[in-house]
């Protein structure tokens, strides 16, 4: 009976079971006596510093545990399929074609010791033992779904449904490197952009090797300034959205700025009409160049100095009408030329017309046009520099031809089949890497409808139009009342060692070995 009042006096309400010291002292001896590494209780009661080996009873779950050096694993069951996954694009940061997404879900009630995400398209994976996990590797610009399966020691699981699409996103793609132009203290450079990374592109950057100047800006071309004359440098580019910046693209052409640029020319001016009622042949246009010298008394002009920046004017003449009566002659050819500031003009005169039944001798021009024949009537005079005299027209026979930038236009013939003259040659320059020839005279027109050609050069024979854009000069009529030939246009080509930063006109641009060509069959200008 004692010891039952001794238990009735611990359970009164003045004392405490678990404070009272025989009780305590018991309860603490029979926790000491269970076998070490067992326990139990819900999840969240696991032993804090378990022992691999140790084993537990989760309440929670209904599965006895073993805890691993991954973690705690259930006894005998296969993990259960998870739940709830939810895909993010990861993008700061990542390089083109080189995406990533974080994919969270909730595991089931079996735990998985592994777990494996895996993308469509693309058959990507990842796996790791705990949600999230990161995927790495998807293409930019793609959409993407994901699947997760659970694994433990026992087998596994069924996939979980998929995610909701997500379109993965990184840095852009590197531009394509095009051409650096130098300038005064600074270079032109172009690119072409290539993919967003599928965010969109907020600006391009080009820098320079060496020094590291940069230049940005929202297009093709981008302007680096601060340069120093002088020093050769090439440039690379790169592209940057929200998500950071590209790799660089691979290094330009190597440029060195300058406060001058050194241009070679070739000016050639309209070729001229010719005359009517067996007319002398139309001179052809003047021809001023820095490749090779052409006209009488002929030297070979030193090249231009251009200035960077500076927009050069460049005319292209026509050519002039034949003459519409026998009262007139041919008109002259249209004069070509290159203006800007800080240059002296380089100027080619237009041809002069040749001579008409009324108005007999040829005009003076950069070419003289041919005399009209019965009179001895002579041609007119070329330009030192620039080109020849057309031929003369004997009495009762053949007219003139006109004048050619390389020769005189020949002499009509006073005997034999009274032909005209043959219009003078042009002459051939390599200003473009081929041969180029320009500047030939129209042919004379004849007695009894005789015909005859016109100069190398695009000169027009008898009755027919010199060719446009060589200059060349319209041949003469070889009847009373037959219209005779219009001169053809001119042309002004130049030849630098980089390219133009801008042009109007639509020149021809080509290039041949290190020079950057432009041919202007029209009036423009042009930017260095």
């Amino acid at each position: 009976m004692s010891r039952i009042r001794d238990i009735a006096s611990i359970l009164t309400s003045a004392n405490v079971l678990s404070t009272d010291v025989e009780t305590s002292a018991a309860i603490t001896a029979a926790i000491n006596a269970l076998p070490p590494g067992y326990g139990r209780g819900n999840t969240a009661s696991r032993p804090v510093s378990p022992t691999v080996g140790d084993i537990y009873v989760n309440t929670q779950t209904g599965f006895v545990e073993i805890y691993e050096s991954t973690g705690w694993s259930q006894v005998g069951a296969i993990a259960s399929t998870v739940t709830g996954v939810t895909a993010t694009n990861s993008p700061s940061g990542r390089a083109y074609n080189n995406g990533a997404a974080a994919i969270t879900f909730t595991p089931g009630t079996v735990l998985g010791k592994t777990y494996v995400v895996t993308s469509s398209p693309g058959s990507y994976t990842a796996s790791g033992t705990a949600s999230p996990i990161t995927i790495t590797g998807l293409q930019s610009s793609t959409q993407y779904t994901y699947t997760v399966v659970a694994s433990n020691n026992y087998g596994t699981a069924s996939a979980s449904s998929a995610s909701s699409a997500v379109t993965a996103t990184t840095v852009p793609q590197a531009p394509t490197i095009g051409t650096a132009t130098g300038g005064n203290a600074q270079a032109s450079v172009t690119f072409t952009a290539n993919a967003t990374g599928g965010s969109a592109i907020t600006g391009y950057t080009v820098t320079s090797s060496p020094g590291n100047i940069s230049a940005s800006g929202a297009t093709s071309p981008i302007v680096v300034t601060g340069l120093t004359n002088s020093t050769a440098y090439t440039f690379t580019a790169v592209a940057t959205n929200a998500n950071g910046s590209s790799a660089a693209s691979s290094a330009s052409n190597s440029v060195t700025p300058s406060s001058s640029i050194t241009v070679d020319f070739l000016v050639q001016a309209g070729g001229a009409g010719g005359g009517r009622g067996r007319g002398g042949g139309g001179g052809a246009g003047g021809l001023r160049s820095s490749v090779t010298a052409t006209g009488r008394n002929a030297t070979l002009e030193p090249s231009l100095s251009l200035t960077p920046g500076t927009i050069y004017t460049i005319q292209v003449g026509s050519g002039g009408s034949f003459a519409s009566s026998t009262s007139d002659k041919g008109s002259s050819g249209v004069n070509s030329y290159i203006s800007g500031t800080g240059l002296t003009t380089i100027t080619s005169l237009g041809g002069g017309g040749g001579g008409s039944a009324g108005n007999t001798s040829g005009a003076n021009g950069g070419c003289g046009g041919g005399g009209r024949q019965n009179g001895n009537n002579p041609g007119g005079s070329g330009t030192a520099n620039q080109g020849y005299d057309g031929g003369s027209g004997p009495n009762f026979n053949g007219a003139g031809g006109g004048g050619g930038t390389g020769a005189v236009g020949q002499d009509g013939q006073s005997a034999g089949p009274q032909n005209g003259g043959v219009g003078g040659s042009g002459i051939a320059t390599s200003i473009t890497g081929s041969s180029v020839t320009t500047g030939g005279g129209g042919g004379g027109g004849g007695e009894d409808n005789r015909s005859v050609s016109g100069g190398s050069g695009g000169g027009g024979g008898t009755n027919s139009n010199g060719s446009d854009n060589t200059g060349g000069g319209g041949g003469g009529a070889n009847t009373d009342n037959g219209n005779p030939g219009s001169g053809g246009s001119g042309v002004v080509i130049l030849r630098a060692l980089q390219a133009a930063v801008s042009t109007t006109g639509s020149p021809v641009a080509t290039t041949s070995g290190s020079y950057y060509i432009y041919k202007f069959n029209n009036t423009g200008s042009i930017t260095f």
